[in-house]
């Protein structure tokens, strides 16, 4: 059956039930009783699961005519962000604001405009902070009539737990390496030789499997951050190599956020009247002081995000090339997530116990928690590879 479903991989179970709920959803809405519908949801997984695939095919699904056909206007719209009724959030900091909760929460009280619900696709809700959540928690529990809540999270223990008792748990797997694969050759047109890379080097996230499939660039970057164990010879190249990452990674949230920065701020400026004419207009920066400010903020906080987000996927990179290291040095069955790379991750087993390992594994879960906690990313990634070089500092 090819409908909004189709784009889930690996999710048999999750999809069957999603089905149900919007076969079931006109009769909710009519106020009937349902078992399969209800107002609020919480889809959680590993990242690269596809939370956001299956809320954002749920929601197309409970505005479209014939339960998610995928052809029609309502789920084009849904799949290209474009209709009213479906509002795909995602927080461009670290966490959600508190005026920003009360904003989505205003707008949940109006009524639909063209289809029978006003769905709310929330992603991260695990970066919904005590007060956000408080923000969002009555809305949540007694919704608007037609509102419906998706909330995405990597697990109900991330979510708030007044958040996630009001909600639908709907937990989706992690798709095998074979159910990638397929998928990348069966929609993309992938090789089957790079698809079968991708999918083992992307240990079932597909958004990094389709990335790695199709875009070079993203493969070099790969590369690039697996070499590093290999180049930590002393601390001159210790601190070098953390430095060159940073600074890779803020070039690429530059080119991600710079041209979003640019045409916002253009729009702002036109909208208070940059480049119109007449006596009492004023300058934009005097009328408008507030809200460049509150832009320029909103900027720097979505780049700090991207920039994070992209250095924890180099952590996630190392910690899967030195779980390689441990699986060679036990003597383990388990197949080679780097295995393009086994020569080098012989070596390191060779030259180094597992108990180095497990410590160095643990400087990089230590590393993600110091950017949590929003230590500057030079300085959590030089303590870092100084570890990695020697695990013993652990």
């Amino acid at each position: 059956m090819s409908d909004v479903f189709s784009g889930l991989v690996g999710q048999d179970n999750a999809v069957a039930l999603l089905r149900a709920a919007a076969a079931d959803a006109p009769a909710a809405r009519a106020g009937q009783h349902s078992t399969a519908m209800t107002h609020a949801w919480l889809i959680t997984g590993p990242p690269g699961s596809g939370r956001s695939t299956a809320a954002l095919a749920f929601a197309a699904a409970l505005v479209c005519p014939q339960g998610g056909c995928g052809t029609c206007q309502e789920c084009t719209s849904v799949r290209h962000s474009a209709h009213v009724d479906v509002e795909h959030v995602v927080p461009e900091s670290v966490t959600y604001a508190v005026d920003e909760t009360r904003e989505l929460v205003r707008r949940s009280s109006i009524s639909p405009s063209r289809a029978p619900w006003h769905v709310f696709v929330l992603e991260d809700a695990d970066r919904l902070n005590p007060e956000s959540a408080n923000t969002l928690l009555k809305s949540i529990e007694e919704p608007t009539p037609g509102t419906v809540w998706i909330l995405c999270a990597p697990s109900t223990e991330d979510v708030l737990p007044t958040i996630r008792s009001r909600c639908r748990h709907l937990m989706l797997a992690t798709p095998t390496t074979a159910e990638v694969a397929d998928a990348l050759q069966r929609v993309l047109g992938v090789d089957p030789a790079m698809a079968s890379f991708a999918a083992r080097a992307a240990q079932g996230h597909i958004g990094r499997a389709r990335a790695l499939a199709t875009d070079e660039s993203a493969r070099l970057r790969r590369q690039d951050v697996l070499r590093i164990p290999s180049q930590l010879r002393d601390l001159g190249s210790c601190l070098a190599l953390a430095a060159d990452l940073v600074a890779t990674v803020t070039e690429d949230a530059a080119s991600i956020c710079d041209p979003l920065d640019s045409d916002e701020m253009s729009a702002l400026r036109a909208a208070y009247g940059e480049g119109s004419e007449g006596r009492g207009i004023g300058t934009v920066e005097r009328r408008a002081k507030g809200a460049l400010k509150a832009l320029e903020d909103r900027q720097k906080r979505r780049r700090r995000r991207v920039v994070r987000d992209q250095l924890d996927r180099a952590i996630v990179d190392l910690i899967a090339f030195y779980r390689d290291v441990l699986v060679v040095q036990l003597g383990a069955a388990s197949p080679l997530v780097n295995d393009e790379m086994r020569p080098q991750i012989e070596r390191l087993a060779a030259e180094s116990s597992p108990e180095d390992t497990l410590h160095r594994v643990d400087a990089l879960e230590r590393t993600r928690n110091l950017l949590e906690a929003n230590v500057a990313p030079l300085l959590a990634f030089e303590s870092l590879t100084v570890s990695l070089r020697d695990p013993s500092l652990v």
